[in-house]
């Protein structure tokens, strides 16, 4: 460029990989592989699962209003109302399961064999 001087760019070294890459580098690749997959924990673990973070969620307010009302300290009353609205959140979601459950039900004991 200048009087010879050509600068030295590590390029490839600068090039930020993002998780959808096909495996450049140690970056794993995010795209699906295959749909199976035997470690996956089975339909009972992850519902049962969905259900207990489910009464963490709903019973967080509480909890957190008890200790705003007994004068602590370490919760504000902005940690509550974030906690309520999780919990609404999570109360809609949880809604939203048990109708497409219900439906797949529906659907299933209306197939004829």
């Amino acid at each position: 460029m200048f009087n010879g001087f050509y600068p030295r760019y590590e390029l490839a070294g600068r090039i930020q990989h993002t998780k959808l890459d096909t495996g450049i580098g140690n970056i794993p690749s995010a795209r699906m592989s295959r749909i199976e997959d035997n470690t996956s924990p089975d339909f009972k673990t992850v519902f049962s699962g969905l259900i207990e973070n489910f009464n963490t969620e709903l019973n967080a307010p509480d909890n957190l209003l008890k200790d705003v009302m007994s004068g602590s300290k370490n919760v504000d009353i902005h940690d509550v109302m974030t906690a309520m609205a999780k919990s609404e959140i999570a109360v809609n979601v949880a809604t939203q399961i048990t109708g497409k459950v219900i439906q797949a039900y529906d659907r299933i004991t209306q197939i004829q064999v």
